[in-house]
């Protein structure tokens, strides 16, 4: 499925600004069809799919309790 510079930044949640600058630097593959810029929505599928992996792992991480710590003395 193809999308325009404007969904592309919905999609992303960024502005369209910076999909143009990525797409003229060649960072982002896009068709120019004679009046606009297409963008393949596939091509971030891999992206998500990390990103979603990482935050998982950060909040796994972040739930754990912390473990007590075995050199600590009873000094009362």
């Amino acid at each position: 499925m193809y999308l325009s510079i404007q969904e592309t930044a919905e999609f992303l949640s960024t502005e369209e600004s910076k999909i143009k600058a990525l797409i003229v630097n060649n960072r982002i593959r896009a068709i120019y069809d004679g009046e606009q810029y297409l963008v393949n929505k596939e091509q971030f599928t891999t992206h998500l799919e990390q990103v979603e992996k990482y935050r998982k792992m950060i909040q796994d991480y972040l739930n754990e309790p912390i473990p007590e710590d075995i050199d600590v003395k009873d000094e009362d």
